[in-house]
């Protein structure tokens, strides 16, 4: 297992280099959405694989933007942003979860947080955005919920998640446990 997971991650800078993806090819009309799933027990063998990830495609594609979102920290500087992370502590604290996610349906409305994010990634003037942090993020930030939105702003700028669970070309399964939840618009980034 361990093996084929390896080989797996060996696998993903070529394919981030490779022409196709860069540029949006081969997909029929899709835009470039690409879901690396993973076992969640490799989270962190993950996230320093992207720190390796990012540094190999700068020596072998310097000229290439690489952006690097972790949503929970996108979540964190949103909320700060709009001047809530202070008190949506203090509310989880003293109310709990529920009370929490309730108070943050509005403010964190997936239709908001995809346009903030698109707007990030505008700044920046990507050619290729990475994202990670999925398992952090959750419940407050459903993957599959900001990645609908995102298909409409994103415009040709290739997009990975990387993902703790499964994704089946239909269906993506949080930490290979909690119901699946339908998506079906990204393609495997590797098999």
């Amino acid at each position: 297992m361990k093996d084929a997971f390896t080989h797996r991650l060996n696998e993903i800078v070529p394919r981030l280099l490779s022409k196709e993806l860069l540029e949006n090819t081969g997909l029929g009309a899709e835009i470039g959405f690409y879901i690396f799933d993973y076992p969640p027990e490799h989270e962190i063998t993950v996230n320093n694989h992207l720190e390796f990830v990012k540094k190999e495609i700068s020596k072998k594609k310097p000229d290439l933007i690489v952006q690097h979102i972790n949503l929970f920290q996108f979540l964190v500087d949103y909320l700060r942003k709009n001047k809530l992370l202070d008190s949506a502590i203090d509310m989880q604290r003293k109310k709990g979860d529920t009370a929490l996610m309730k108070a943050l349906k509005g403010p964190l409305n997936p239709e908001k947080l995809a346009k903030e994010f698109a707007r990030d990634v505008s700044e920046s003037k990507p050619n290729l955005v990475l994202i990670s942090g999925v398992g952090p993020a959750y419940p407050i930030i459903r993957s599959h919920s900001l990645l609908n939105n995102l298909h409409a702003l994103m415009d040709k700028i290739p997009v990975i998640l990387f993902f703790p669970g499964v994704y089946d070309g239909q269906g993506l399964k949080l930490f290979s446990k909690l119901g699946e939840t339908n998506y079906y618009r990204a393609f495997k980034l590797v098999p």
